[in-house]
């Protein structure tokens, strides 16, 4: 179940992952599969607005567009505030690699490892995972004007939540993104060929 409106990503948020895809690439840390797969996560977009894409780098094409959360110390409808501390119950921005599946307490989640040192390094320890979660629902957008927010992981809708993993799993690219100028200036895969 993927989302009707399959629009690409702002072009910034794109920017930044196509950069971060060549990057990994040139330091040999992705396999071929992976680069034929690419998951950008905007949170410079409110909660409400689908900000995930899963994207085919070599054709463009869109494959999901949907919803997504983050954590409920980075803000309410809005993302503001990151973090890679443990227990900081925030999101955390930067390139991740995607990395094996397994079932918790919300049932089939997808483990992510950070690849951004001091920004998100610390994701497998902090258990930030892709997971299913009632309170990323439009149902819930609906009533609340917001989707819920989470631990820190980018939790999505349970409707899709299995095939996306499916999608994504085992070593492919996902970027999340927000405009942190310490961020933007400081991310090895961000300034691979400079």
């Amino acid at each position: 179940v993927c989302s009707s409106d399959l629009r690409a990503p702002p072009s910034a948020a794109l920017a930044a992952a196509e950069t971060a895809l060549l990057c990994a690439v040139a330091a040999g840390i992705v396999e071929d599969r992976a680069t034929n797969v690419l998951t950008v996560v905007d949170f410079s977009l409110p909660s409400t607005e689908p900000r995930l894409w899963v994207l085919d780098p070599g054709t463009g094409r869109v494959q999901w567009n949907v919803r997504v959360a983050h954590g409920r110390t980075t803000g309410e409808a809005l993302a503001l505030h990151f973090s890679n501390a443990p227990h900081s119950n925030a999101s955390s921005i930067g390139l991740y690699r995607t990395g094996e599946t397994y079932v918790g307490k919300h049932g089939r989640s997808l483990r992510l490892d950070g690849l951004d040192e001091g920004w998100n390094d610390n994701a497998r320890a902090r258990d930030i995972v892709i997971h299913g979660a009632d309170y990323c629902t439009g149902e819930h957008v609906e009533k609340w004007g917001r989707l819920g927010r989470s631990q820190g992981c980018p939790a999505v809708d349970p409707a899709v939540v299995g095939p996306l993993i499916d999608t994504i799993r085992d070593g492919t690219l996902l970027l999340v993104y927000y405009p942190d100028p310490d961020w933007l200036a400081g991310s090895p895969w961000l300034h691979c060929g400079a």
